[in-house]
C-alpha cells in the first residue's frame, strides 16, 4: 500500500484542507471566467459575431411583434394587375402619375408620397408639365443618395427630382435604403430629410428623431400594410370603398402582388427581418410605411450601449463561476440551460417592451463556456483521480472495491481513524523445511511462493479484502477499510475457506508435477488466524516512507491465532468477537481459551468447520452439547472426564480429530 499512499499524499498535499482546496478551486474558476470574458468581449465586436447578433434580432423582433399602428400609411401598388389594366411598359408616362395625384387628393388623401425618382426629363411631350401641374405641398417625391467609398476619397452623390416638380411646393425626401453587410434592412436610415420623415413633416405630425443605429421594428411579412392597386386608385369611386383615402398618408411605389423571393429577387424589394422567416422580400413602398410608423409611434429599437454589453458578459461569466464554485454535474447543465433561456427571454422582453436590443448570445455563451470549461476541468481532475486510485489500489484491493473508490473517492479517508476491522494472518506451515529442501534452487523456491501467494491474494481480493503486506511466505489482510463493509467478519472467514481450497488445488498440481518428474511432492499447508476488533487504520511510518496499515490489540491477537493453529491442529482459528458476528450463519465451534502475551485474561478461540454444510445447524445439538461439556471439563480442570469424552467427540466431529488428540495429550500433562 506504500505506493498508493505516496500517490494519495502527492495528490492532496498541496491543498490539505477543504478550505484550501476551495480557495484553489475559486482561483481556477476566476481565471477561467476572466479568460472567457476577455475573449468574448473582444469577439462580440467582430463582424461575424455582429452578423450573428443581427440574425438573433431578426428572430426576436419578429416573434410576436407589436401590432401595426392604426391609420398607418396606405400603399398604392404598382403591381401586376395595374400593368395588365394600363397596358403600358415601365416607366409609365408621367401624366398618368399626375392623374393619380389628383385622384388621391380628390379622394381625401392627406399626404401623397411618390416612391419614384423623376430625375430626368420625360420622353413624352407635355407629360412633365402635366405632372408638375398636379404636384403641391401635400406631395413628397423620392430622392436618392449614394455613398461611393474609394481608396482615394469618399464621395456622396445625391439625385433630386427635376426642379420643375418642386417649384409648386412639392418636397423631396431621400428614399435610399441602407442595408447591413448581409444585405438585410434592419436600421432606420439616418437622413434628416428621409422619405418617411418628410412625409410626417408634410402631414404636420411630430416625431422623435431616431438614435444612432436605431433598429427597425417590423410589423409583419410582405403586404402587412393595406394595399390597393394603382389602377384602382386612378378611379377610386369605381373600384374602392368610399372614404378609403380620407385623412390617410398614401405611398405610391412598386409592390408586386406576389412578394418576390430572395432567390428570384425583385425591383425595389429588400430583405428584412421577416425575410428570415418567410423567405420573401418586402417592397420599398411598404418599407417606407414601416419607417413612417416607427418614427410616428416611437417604436424603433435602440441598440444597447457597449458598456451594457460588456457588463452583461461579465455578469454572466461571474454567475457561471458562482454556479460551479462547489462542483459541476447535472445541476450545472440545468443552470446553463436556464441561463441561456433567461438571456434569450430577457433580451426579448427588453426588445418587446423596452424597445432596447441587448444581444443575448455573448452572455449566454459566457455562462455556458465558463460552466463547460470548469466542468471539463472537473472531469479531467476526476479522471486523473480515478486513474490514480485505480493504479494505486488495484494491487491491494479487489476490482469491485477499486471501482467503488474510483467512482466515489470521498470514501477514501486516509490519515488515521478508529474503525472496527477484521484482520487475517496467513502463514505457511513448515516453510523452513521447504526452504531447506530447495536451498540449492532459490529460483524454484521463489516461483513456489509466487504460485502460492497469487491464488491466496486473488481469493482475498475477490472477498473484498485489503492486502496489507507480504512477509516472506505470510500474508496480512484486513476488511472494512478503506471502504466500509458491513459483513467484514463473514467475508474474511469466507476468504480463509477459499484460501484453503486454493492450497488444496495447488498441492494437487504439485503432486502431479512431482509424479511426472519422479520426485517426492512438496505439500504446502497453511494456518490462518482471524480476529475482529477496534483498530487504528491509516498512514503508518515516517515522513519518508509509510504504509496504509492497522494497529491495535486485535491485530496482535490475529497474528497469535495464526501461530496457534499448529498447536490445535486446525487450519483456521478465529477470535471470540469474530465468532460472535458469524455464529448465526456459519458452523463455528469454540476450542479453548488462550492466554495472550501482555494480557491477564485468556482469549476464547474458535474454529470454523470448513467441510460442514448448512451453517450452524450442520452440527447437531447433541454434538454441540457434548463438545460444550468437554470444554467445561477442560476449563474446570477435570482432565479425566474430558479425556473420557474425546473418542466419542472425534467420531462425531472427524474434522477436529487432530484437535481432540492434542487436547488429550495436553490433558495428560500436569499443569
Amino acid at each position: 500500500m506504500a505506493a498508493a499512499q505516496r500517490w494519495w499524499t502527492a495528490l492532496v498535499s498541496a491543498d490539505a484542507t477543504p478550505a484550501a482546496r476551495a480557495r484553489t478551486r475559486l482561483r481556477g474558476i476566476a481565471v477561467v471566467a476572466a479568460a472567457v470574458f476577455a475573449i468574448l468581449a473582444a469577439a462580440s465586436f467582430s463582424g461575424p459575431w455582429r452578423l450573428l447578433d443581427a440574425r438573433v434580432f431578426d428572430y426576436l423582433s419578429t416573434l410576436s411583434p407589436p401590432p401595426r399602428p392604426a391609420d398607418g400609411p396606405l400603399i398604392v401598388a404598382i403591381d401586376e394587375p395595374s400593368f395588365a389594366e394600363l397596358g403600358l411598359q415601365w416607366p409609365w408616362p408621367r401624366d398618368i402619375h399626375g392623374r393619380l395625384v389628383e385622384a388621391l387628393r380628390d379622394a381625401g388623401a392627406k399626404v401623397i408620397g411618390l416612391d419614384i425618382i423623376f430625375a430626368e426629363p420625360s420622353a413624352k411631350p407635355g407629360a412633365d408639365a402635366a405632372l408638375a401641374a398636379a404636384l403641391g405641398p401635400d406631395v413628397v417625391l423620392a430622392a436618392d443618395q449614394t455613398l461611393i467609398d474609394t481608396p482615394h476619397a469618399v464621395q456622396t452623390i445625391r439625385v433630386e427630382p427635376l426642379p420643375e416638380f418642386t417649384e409648386g411646393g412639392a418636397r423631396s425626401g431621400i428614399a435610399s435604403i441602407v442595408l447591413d453587410r448581409d444585405g438585410t434592412l434592419r436600421r432606420i436610415p439616418r437622413y434628416p430629410d428621409g422619405f418617411a420623415a418628410v412625409l410626417l413633416d408634410s402631414g404636420g405630425t411630430a416625431y422623435a428623431p431616431p438614435s444612432a443605429g436605431a433598429l427597425l421594428q417590423s410589423f409583419g411579412p410582405a403586404r402587412t400594410y393595406q394595399t390597393v392597386s394603382y389602377y384602382q386608385a386612378l378611379e377610386p369611386a369605381a373600384f374602392l370603398p368610399p372614404g378609403i383615402f380620407v385623412g390617410r398618408t398614401v405611398i405610391v411605389g412598386l409592390s408586386m402582388q406576389s412578394a418576390p423571393t430572395t432567390e428570384a429577387g425583385g425591383a425595389d424589394a429588400f430583405a428584412t427581418p421577416q425575410t428570415l422567416r418567410t423567405g420573401r422580400l418586402v417592397a420599398g413602398a411598404e418599407i417606407h410605411a414601416t419607417i413612417y410608423d416607427n418614427l410616428r409611434a416611437n417604436l424603433f429599437v435602440r441598440p444597447a450601449p457597449t458598456a451594457v454589453l460588456i457588463a452583461a458578459i461579465a455578469i454572466a461569466a461571474a454567475l457561471a463561476g458562482l454556479a460551479v464554485r462547489r462542483a459541476t454535474g447535472w445541476r450545472t447543465v440545468v443552470a446553463a440551460v436556464a441561463a441561456v433561456a433567461a438571456c434569450v427571454i430577457g433580451s426579448w422582453l427588453l426588445l418587446r417592451f423596452g424597445r432596447l436590443f441587448a444581444p443575448p448570445i455573448a452572455p449566454a455563451v459566457a455562462f455556458t463556456t465558463v460552466a463547460a470549461a470548469q466542468g471539463a476541468r472537473d472531469y479531467a481532475a476526476e479522471f486523473r483521480l480515478r486513474q490514480g486510485i485505480t493504479r494505486a489500489f488495484s494491487q491491494y484491493l479487489s476490482p469491485v472495491l477499486v471501482e467503488r473508490l474510483a467512482s466515489d473517492p470521498a470514501q477514501l479517508r486516509l490519515g488515521g481513524e478508529r474503525r472496527t476491522l477484521t484482520i487475517l494472518f496467513c502463514d505457511v506451515r513448515g516453510f523452513t523445511t521447504i526452504s531447506e529442501r530447495l536451498k540449492d534452487d532459490p529460483q524454484r523456491l521463489t516461483a513456489l511462493i509466487n504460485r502460492l501467494l497469487n491464488p491466496l491474494s486473488a481469493v482475498i481480493l475477490a472477498a473484498g479484502g485489503t492486502i496489507d503486506k507480504y512477509i516472506g511466505d505470510a500474508v496480512m489482510a484486513f476488511w472494512n477499510a478503506p471502504l466500509e463493509e458491513p459483513d467484514h467478519a463473514e467475508k474474511a472467514i469466507g476468504a480463509a475457506i477459499g484460501m484453503l481450497a486454493a492450497v488444496d488445488a495447488l498441492n494437487a498440481e504439485l503432486a502431479a508435477e512431482a509424479r511426472a518428474a519422479g520426485e517426492v511432492a512438496i505439500e504446502i499447508r497453511i494456518g490462518i488466524g482471524i480476529n475482529t476488533g477496534d483498530c487504528v487504520v491509516g498512514n503508518m511510518g515516517s515522513d519518508v516512507r509509510f504504509n496504509y496499515s492497522v494497529l491495535g490489540d486485535p491485530v496482535n491477537l490475529a497474528s497469535r491465532l495464526e501461530g496457534e493453529t499448529k498447536v490445535y491442529g486446525v487450519p483456521i482459528l478465529i477470535g471470540d468477537e469474530t465468532a460472535r458476528r458469524v455464529a448465526s450463519r456459519l458452523a463455528v465451534i469454540e476450542l479453548d481459551r488462550v492466554l495472550v502475551k501482555g494480557k491477564t485474561e485468556a482469549a476464547v478461540v474458535h474454529t470454523v468447520m470448513r467441510d460442514a454444510d448448512g451453517g450452524p445447524d450442520s452440527i447437531d445439538a447433541e454434538t454441540r452439547a457434548a463438545h460444550q461439556a468437554f470444554l467445561d471439563d477442560i476449563y474446570a480442570g477435570r482432565k479425566a472426564d474430558a479425556a473420557a469424552r474425546i473418542d466419542r467427540l472425534a467420531r462425531r466431529l472427524p474434522a477436529l480429530a487432530t484437535y481432540y488428540e492434542r487436547m488429550r495429550v495436553a490433558a495428560a500433562q500436569p499443569r
